[in-house]
Parts: C-alpha cells; sequence; structure tokens
C-alpha cells in the first residue's frame, strides 16, 4: 500500500552517552568523550548525588583544549566523593540543513569551511572579520582586520652622494614624504622641512654637502 503523507525525515540522533566523575571539592572543570553542539546546552542531563543540575545556574558548557564542546564547568566544585554523571545525548545528524547546521562551529571546522568559500580577491577592508583560533582562551573568535598588526619591511637605497649643489635626486615611484625616510651622513632628515617629494623626484631644501652619504629607506 502506497504510503500518503509527507516524507518522514531522516534527522537522528546518536545513542545517549554516559561520563562519570567524583568531584573532590576543588575541581569545576570536567571534560566529556563525545561533544556535543554548541547550542546542545539544554540536552545534557547532569546529576551530581543525584540531584538533577539547572544549565546556566549550575553548569555551563564550553570548549575543551582541543575546541571541542566537551567541557562542563560547574558554578560551585562538587563536593569530594560526590558522583557526577552526565548524560549526553549526542548531536542530532540528517534531516533538513538549517542555519545552524551550516554554521562553522569548531565540531564542524575543517578544510571545506575554508575551500568551499568565495575568495574576497582583493585587500580586506578594515571592518572585515576574519576567524581566528584564541589559544589563551582555547577558542575561535572573530575578529577586524583593523585590529590585526602589520608588518612594515624596509627597501634601503644606498646609491646616492651629495655634491654641494644638486638637490634633486631620483626615487622609486608610488612615494610621498609619509613613507620614505631620508638619512644624510647618518641624520634623519624631516620630512616637508627637509625634503619635498613629487612623482618620482625628491628635492632637497638645501643641496647636502659633497661626498655626504645618503640614504633613501623605502616603507612597505
Amino acid at each position: 500500500m502506497p504510503y500518503i503523507a509527507a516524507k518522514p525525515g531522516t534527522a537522528f540522533r546518536t545513542f545517549t552517552d554516559r561520563d562519570n566523575f567524583t568531584g573532590d571539592g576543588s575541581t569545576t572543570a570536567f571534560d566529556m568523550q563525545f561533544a556535543i553542539d554548541e547550542a546542545g546546552l539544554n540536552d545534557l542531563r547532569i546529576y551530581v548525588n543525584d540531584v538533577l543540575q539547572v544549565p546556566t545556574d549550575d553548569y555551563t558548557l564550553g570548549v575543551d583544549d582541543a575546541g571541542d564542546y566537551k567541557r562542563i564547568t560547574f558554578t560551585s566544585a562538587p563536593t569530594n566523593g560526590h558522583a557526577i554523571v552526565i548524560l549526553n545525548p549526542g548531536t542530532v545528524r540528517g534531516g533538513f540543513a538549517t542555519v545552524a547546521d551550516n554554521a562553522i562551529t569548531s565540531t564542524k571546522l575543517n578544510t571545506e569551511a575554508i575551500t568551499g568559500q568565495t575568495e574576497l580577491a582583493e585587500q580586506a577592508a578594515d571592518n572585515d572579520v576574519l576567524l581566528i583560533f584564541d589559544t589563551s582562551t582555547s577558542a575561535f573568535k572573530k575578529i577586524q582586520k583593523s585590529n590585526i598588526a602589520t608588518v612594515v619591511t624596509f627597501t634601503t637605497d644606498k646609491s646616492n652622494t651629495g655634491d654641494g649643489s644638486t638637490t634633486t635626486f631620483t626615487i622609486n615611484s608610488g612615494r610621498t614624504v609619509d613613507d620614505v625616510l631620508v638619512v644624510v651622513n647618518g641624520i634623519m632628515l624631516t620630512p616637508t622641512d627637509d625634503y619635498t617629494i613629487s612623482s618620482t623626484t625628491l628635492t632637497f631644501t638645501s643641496a647636502p654637502a659633497a661626498s655626504a652619504g645618503i640614504v633613501f629607506r623605502y616603507l612597505g
């Protein structure tokens, strides 16, 4: 007989896993053997000395040292000798994709999370957000590109020497007084006051002395 109704869902949940610990009066964090989804806090059933614990009030769910959502942290350390039982129903798998299914979490982060995305193919804007792993908290975090330190590199040109009369020298194109350092006989000059730049021409206010060593340092 044909089945007349909506197609049954394909979502299923794995068997419930059980973790057993014993309180020592000081330890508050315990790592389950299997991970659960980040939003699975309310799916857990945790008992301390046979007393059901309340999510958020009595414990929270967080990542372990590997970045997986396995760590249970109690608000107060369970009493020494008290039995701790954690019933972990696992993660719902299969079924129709939802926003949560497609989200990048510590349990889903893999190479496809990178290779499956469209490349920006241009310099990131200062307010663009990147994903990093914060080793100080063992958690994934977002950070704005403007908060990432950049490495400044220098290119040095020591090929010029003063003759007591020449004030103009040719420099690399695309430069301004803000990204060219000028040193004459070991003395760093002041942009605009001691020299100006127009296109590929650097002009000194006063000609460097004869035989004076001139160094141009290009930033970046």
